[in-house]
């Protein structure tokens, strides 16, 4: 690349970063980014070994919201939490799955009735989990970054997996919680998939140990999920949840 096409590219960049775009998480930072300093850099690398910057970090909550089943509380990568949270301790995962067959055989998986899933051509199989507390309070995260969407339940594509390993492995990866399916909610048509979601609870894990993905996890009363998860989309699987 040419100097002049290197100038133009820290150009358009710092335009970008101005204006409030995002990109890819998984995009290693050019050195004109890298010039800009983030506020923060998340604690964990991503899929290619960059570190992550966070443009615009949350705010960890007040200690006593993990408490109170009707407050919001969020915690940031790396933060800290309560040794425990309604009997269950928060603790990373000691024996997290390490290859694609270990996810498959994973265990939370549940034996339930499901309906056959049927995807179309134009969008991609992708499962996620609604994770409800023993308080009522329902787990999501916040994309780091925006990407995708301020906050969302967790939630990828397959690829070849099982549609249950897949929602596990991706509550992981989003949220840093183990968690075991309860039960079938629903299927739903988003931009670009066709996302199978289920019902679970959390049974380990820690929020502090968020992937890379996510620069924030949430606990969040039920009925404030609407303000947090916002869209047509999302009104959809919300109203599938309230009356599951």
């Amino acid at each position: 690349m040419s100097d002049l096409e290197k100038n133009i590219e820290g150009a358009a960049l710092t335009k970008a970063h101005a204006e409030g775009n995002t990109r890819r998480p998984d995009d290693s930072p050019s050195e004109s980014e890298l010039k800009l300093v983030p506020k923060a850099w998340h604690p964990e690398l991503n899929t290619k070994g960059h570190k992550v910057p966070i443009d615009k970090p949350h705010q960890a909550s007040d200690p006593v919201s993990w408490a109170s089943g009707d407050q919001v509380a969020l915690v940031t990568p790396g933060g800290t939490l309560p040794e425990q949270l309604n009997g269950i301790p928060f603790a990373p995962w000691a024996d997290i799955p390490q290859t694609e067959g270990e996810w498959e055989d994973v265990d939370g998986q549940a034996e339930l009735y499901e309906p056959p899933f049927h995807c179309p051509g134009h969008l991609g199989a992708a499962a996620g989990v609604i994770i409800k507390e023993q308080d009522g309070r329902v787990w999501i995260a916040a994309p780091t970054n925006g990407f995708g969407g301020s906050y969302v339940f967790p939630k990828g594509r397959t690829d070849g997996m099982s549609l249950q390993a897949t929602a596990i492995k991706e509550a992981f990866e989003e949220s840093g919680l183990q968690v075991a399916i309860i039960s079938f909610i629903g299927d739903f048509n988003r931009t670009l998939t066709r996302t199978r979601y289920y019902l679970a609870k959390r049974v380990g894990g820690t929020p502090s140990k968020m992937g890379w993905e996510s620069q924030a996890v949430l606990l969040v009363p039920l009925d404030q999920l609407s303000e947090y998860l916002t869209g047509t989309a999302n009104a959809s699987v919300l109203a599938a949840l309230e009356s599951s």
